[in-house]
């Protein structure tokens, strides 16, 4: 199956919900304030959030209000609107070669794909010709360094790491070292799984961030929050805290392949503005792609 297939398989839940509901209200029916009410409210449902919702529906409106109109273009009209919503978010992680190491520091709570998306992206940078270091950042859990150095191995990357439980602060500081001093392009630093929640993990990730500062007043060039596709609205608040603390540049979407709540990718393009770098539909090296906004709107609406 390929990526697309798979996108499209994932979104499959959402989609059918979308399409189903639009196809039920407005089957003879006009577009009066009655049907967009409903329709703002079946957006909703599909996990698009308030404002979200409310725009499309008035967007929706603006030409067709009080005429008859079909599902078909119904779903038309909402997958061009949301490919405006999401194409300012459909840029990629760029590399800066005036920042030598160029540093990425990857946050998201536990199990939302952080380890393998680092592995993942290594991989696409060192099919580009640069040279990627990673750090494991995540001394909490064994499992997580030694998930990390077998995705280092697939990839072709050198992994700093420390036996469980060690600083993850330290480990990072000596990642940034070692990076300099062999020249390396790219350093990617993994770092624990943590709920946005908890103050003290995220006063760990803080010093994470201060510590490698230290080094490069410029660093990290990039903070990468990975997200469960899965996870619907409460997205929206990982966003929102992860954000405040570290400074969040961008997002990646991973499980998209599963039963994604899609329209949540939409209310988070709208509300952060933030870039989607890449999204993951699948566990091999090779199944991260580039976000791309009209591929993705229209699968969201049922448009082949």
């Amino acid at each position: 199956m390929s990526w697309f297939d798979r996108l499209k398989a994932g979104l499959g839940r959402s989609t059918e919900r979308l399409s189903n509901g639009i196809t039920d209200l407005f089957h003879n029916r006009k577009l009066d304030q009655d049907t967009l009410d409903e329709l703002e409210e079946l957006l909703i449902m599909a996990d698009m959030g308030v404002a979200t919702a409310s725009r499309l529906s008035k967007a929706l409106a603006k030409n067709r209000f009080d005429q008859d109109i079909t599902p078909q273009e119904v779903r038309a009209a909402l997958a061009g609107e949301i490919a405006t919503i999401l194409e300012p978010a459909a840029k990629s992680l760029e590399i800066n070669p005036a920042h030598k190491p160029y540093i990425v520091l990857v946050c998201g709570v536990n199990g939302s794909g952080k380890t393998t998306t680092i592995g993942k992206m290594a991989k696409q940078f060192r099919d580009q010709g640069r040279s990627v270091m990673l750090a494991a950042g995540d001394t909490f859990r064994a499992a997580a360094i030694e998930q990390l150095q077998v995705w280092g191995e697939r990839a072709g990357c050198t992994v700093v790491a420390r036996e469980q439980g060690g600083d993850a602060a330290s480990l990072s500081f000596e990642a940034v070292q070692r990076a300099k001093a062999e020249n390396i392009d790219v350093l990617m630093i993994d770092t624990a799984g943590r709920l946005q929640n908890k103050a003290n993990l995220m006063e760990e990730l803080m010093k994470v961030v201060r510590v490698i500062a230290k080094q490069d007043d410029t660093a990290p060039h990039a903070v990468m929050l990975v997200i469960d596709a899965t996870v619907g609205q409460n997205a929206h608040n990982q966003v929102e805290v992860f954000k405040r603390m570290v400074s969040v540049t961008g997002l990646v979407l991973t499980k998209l392949d599963g039963t994604a709540k899609g329209g949540v990718v939409v209310g988070l393009a709208e509300k952060f503005q933030l870039p989607v770098y890449a999204v993951g539909v699948g566990e091999t090296i090779d199944d991260l792609h580039p976000f791309d906004a009209k591929t993705f709107a229209n699968n969201l609406m049922g448009i082949d």
